[in-house]
């Protein structure tokens, strides 16, 4: 027999995030969550729970090569965070997914230690976020993760506008 495969999106807004996943949220943590729709999505590979956070416009740092055998100068997209949805409560990762494209902000491990919250260990280690500690998690996303350019807004505003002419 074929398993159903059901599709999901792999890139999701915030506001799709907390749709989806949200309902039992806390008031507050949804409208701090709002705050990072801006200049943030997520996205999410095989775990359908697990979503790491990026900036809207993929910007790229230098960084160098993970391989042994070069240490080349590369360009990668940070990941700012890593938001575990289990049981509807919402989780901060120890980490976020890295590969040749994609790096962990250093940012990460700031906030992670820095959470002095429930704690399960799950795959990677994770923190439970709540009304006491979103306003500390997002701020400092916040002030790590790029505002958007002019260029983008002008682009996403044409888009609004033109949505709301039809």
């Amino acid at each position: 027999m074929f398993k159903a495969k059901h599709s999901r999106k792999s890139a999701v807004s915030i506001k799709m995030f907390i749709k989806e996943f949200g309902e039992d949220f806390p008031a507050h943590v949804k409208e701090r969550l709002m705050d990072l729709e801006v200049r943030c999505f997520l996205t999410r590979k095989e775990i359908a729970y697990r979503f790491d956070l990026k900036h809207v416009e993929h910007l790229q740092y230098q960084t160098t090569s993970d391989e042994v055998e070069s240490s080349a100068p590369c360009s990668k997209e940070y990941a700012y965070g890593q938001f575990v949805v289990l049981d509807g409560k919402l989780y901060f990762s120890e980490s976020c997914l890295e590969n040749k494209d994609i790096m962990q902000s250093p940012m990460v491990s700031i906030i992670y230690n820095a959470l002095n919250s429930e704690e399960i260990i799950e795959l990677t280690n994770l923190k439970r976020l709540d009304d006491n500690n979103i306003d500390f998690v997002v701020d400092k996303i916040l002030s790590s993760c790029p505002e958007v350019s002019q260029s983008y807004i002008d682009i996403t505003q044409g888009m609004i506008s033109r949505s709301n002419n039809k």
